[in-house]
């Protein structure tokens, strides 16, 4: 009886997870559909196409729960859902890239004339707190591009193996030209130009930008190319720069899981990302001189406001700076 008594537990246990994961067809599809827009109608990335579907996947299977029609929600069930993210203690960046998502989805259902309105057009969000970039120090920054080096900090040569050439190059490169991850893993090996000292990168939406390289960076690219590279692949043929042990393109995941082994070995807050090699060198450019919109072409922002948050964070370092050196 107690088993029995049990099994019934479990059974409707398992309903209720089924519950939580339903989602109506006709919403799914549309959904669907809308993902399949975003790749034709605006070239967008994997990433991005997996963002919208798992945040308005989240949306569609709240609809569900509620009994409401997803697709002809009005403006205060929207309301509604966010303030249930808010109460399950949703961050208000997630929130707000919820809102993102249905804005956009509902714009599309409308243009598209699935739906009359756009239910999601005047909700606004929370206000989100002042979140600066985290950048590496020049100590650390050097400590950190030692790990996998020819020398240590101390200018010792050390015996490099075929994957530190590579990882060194993946490094060099990321400080160098401030490249996303997806960029530098999906770099062609006929767009590194050694001559003129510099690459051609493809970034979010395929948009092409050309940045310029120093001379350590393409000395560590150039011995990885000529060393390293043809030992990894192997006799394979493979179009990407970066390649793996096994002489594939060497993915995104892969390049994330060298970089945390090296922040660990190089005694680095864990903390730390690839992203924050890209920050670190849009501050440490304009904390050199350089002008904003030099900035923006090299880091392939489409918009200036996206720059910007790097003047802030040169601001706050004067600031430290001021502080420190102010005896009042």
């Amino acid at each position: 009886m107690a088993a029995e008594s049990k099994r019934s537990s479990s059974v409707a246990g398992d309903e209720a997870v089924a519950e939580e994961q339903q989602i109506d067809v006709v919403v799914s599809c549309a959904i669907d559909d809308f993902c399949d827009a975003l790749v034709a109608e605006r070239n967008a990335s994997g990433n991005t196409v997996r963002a919208y579907r798992t945040d308005l996947g989240d949306y569609g299977r709240w609809a569900y729960r509620e009994k409401l029609d997803a697709l002809h929600a009005s403006h205060r069930d929207l309301r509604c859902y966010l303030a249930q993210l808010d109460a399950a203690r949703y961050s208000r960046r997630t929130v707000n890239r919820r809102l993102s998502a249905l804005r956009t989805f509902f714009r599309w259902l409308n243009v598209t004339g699935r739906v009359d309105a756009n239910p999601a057009s005047a909700l606004i969000g929370p206000k989100s707190g002042k979140h600066l970039p985290q950048v590496l120090r020049p100590r650390d920054m050097a400590r950190l591009l030692s790990v996998h080096a020819s020398r240590d900090l101390k200018g010792r040569p050390r015996e490099q193996s075929l994957t530190d050439m590579r990882d060194q190059a993946i490094l060099e490169f990321l400080y160098a030209c401030g490249a996303r991850i997806s960029e530098t893993s999906g770099l062609l090996a006929v767009n590194i130009d050694f001559d003129e000292k510099q690459a051609r990168l493809f970034g979010k939406g395929s948009k092409e930008r050309i940045v310029p390289l120093h001379d350590l960076a393409v000395d560590s690219l150039r011995r990885y190319a000529l060393v390293a590279r043809p030992k990894l692949l192997d006799g394979k043929e493979c179009p990407y720069f970066f390649v793996s042990t096994r002489g594939n393109q060497m993915k995104t995941d892969a390049m994330r899981k060298m970089f945390k082994a090296t922040v660990r070995e190089a005694g680095l807050d864990d903390s730390l990302s690839p992203h924050d090699m890209r920050h670190t060198f849009a501050t440490d450019l304009l904390n050199g001189g350089a002008d904003l919109r030099s900035v923006q072409e090299m880091l392939g922002h489409a918009q200036l406001s996206t720059t910007q948050v790097y003047t802030h964070l040169s601001v706050e370092r004067l600031k430290k700076v001021h502080d420190q050196a102010l005896p009042r």
